[in-house]
């Protein structure tokens, strides 16, 4: 409730899991940092603390990166508590892994959920929650690396690789890799203030309004299958991305029926015939806008586009922005000297 420039709130138990096996520590520590600063800036004005922050583990101690860090766990598991926000960290390495190393969590996030806590996952974490069950039929965002396999793990979770944040009613995810510092001044606006979050988007130099990681993402086409006549497929439109790809001419390169050919190759790719060669078409001038000198439209030629409103249109559905903000952003220009 507002007054003035006075917040009323009720402090927040804040648990930030500390994961079995290997895990990206920025991601226990930045929200650690940043949650804690909000907590000075409150204390500087005179104001009670907003977040009681605590890093919850199996043991109490764990170690990372080959024993470069060293985290002391302020509760473990065995400990009787209520919190009201679980953090979930993102694991590193091998995902299905993680989950299985990190099943002793589960029932504890059910737990805790079921007695009104809130739940977020930040980047790779998002394989940890949706092992819960809790995202079943939701929306769930991570890192756009891990979407394939996010898919084929849990095929009940409506993925939604583009996205920045989701927030399913108490259930919290985020994209990719440092992304999540958006997610967390998402959940300091809420509990605290939108000037809250402001300030500390300014004090960190965290973009604030950014909602969507497309203009990241890197499109691999999915190989991680059997089917090989579509793999052959995959291959010939990544060599021949400038020419006219007529389906019916794929299919009959794989010995298939037009029909067999695009349900096979939607079930191993996730993607339509047109739209791997849309992915594949704009991949390629992405990549052109990075490096080349060629001019917009130049660039939409080399990559088989005539229709410059239509090439415009798809790129921007694609990555989020069009192709002249996305060669001012990323193109590889000499950069500027700083005034002595």
């Amino acid at each position: 409730m507002r007054q003035g420039f006075a917040y009323i709130w009720s402090m927040k138990h804040i648990s930030i899991l500390v994961p079995a096996g290997d895990a990206v520590v920025g991601s226990i520590e930045g929200p650690h940092k940043v949650l804690s600063q909000v907590n000075d800036f409150l204390r500087d004005r005179g104001q009670e603390p907003a977040f009681r922050i605590e890093l919850v583990s199996l043991t109490k101690h764990r170690t990372f990166n080959r024993g470069l860090f060293t985290l002391h766990a302020d509760r473990t598991l065995d400990e009787d508590f209520r919190t009201d926000l679980i953090i979930i960290p993102a694991p590193h390495g091998d995902l299905r892994e993680a989950v299985e190393l990190n099943e002793a969590f589960i029932p504890w996030i059910l737990a805790q959920h079921a007695a009104g806590a809130e739940v977020a996952s930040l980047c790779l974490g998002a394989f940890i929650l949706a092992a819960t069950g809790l995202v079943d039929g939701r929306q769930c965002a991570t890192h756009w690396l891990g979407a394939q396999q996010f898919a084929a793990m849990f095929p009940a979770v409506h993925l939604v690789a583009e996205q920045v944040i989701t927030d399913e009613q108490g259930l919290y995810s985020s994209g990719g890799a440092y992304s999540y510092l958006n997610l967390v001044l998402y959940l300091i606006e809420k509990y605290v203030s939108r000037d809250m979050a402001v300030c500390c988007a300014k004090v960190f130099q965290i973009d604030i309004g950014r909602r969507s990681q497309s203009p990241f993402v890197i499109f691999q086409g999915q190989k991680d299958h059997e089917d090989e006549p579509i793999k052959k497929a995959q291959e010939f439109i990544e060599k021949n991305f400038a020419a006219r790809l007529a389906v019916d001419e794929l299919a009959a390169l794989c010995c298939l029926s037009r029909r067999n050919f695009e349900r096979r190759f939607k079930k191993a790719t996730s993607n339509t015939v047109a739209e791997y060669v849309q992915r594949v078409k704009i991949e390629a001038a992405k990549m052109s806008l990075e490096s080349s000198q060629e001019n917009v439209n130049e660039v939409m030629y080399s990559v088989g586009y005539s229709d410059t409103k239509a090439f415009r249109t798809l790129f921007k559905r694609i990555t989020g922005v069009s192709p002249v903000a996305y060669r001012d952003k990323y193109s590889r220009k000499t950069p500027a000297r700083l005034a002595a």
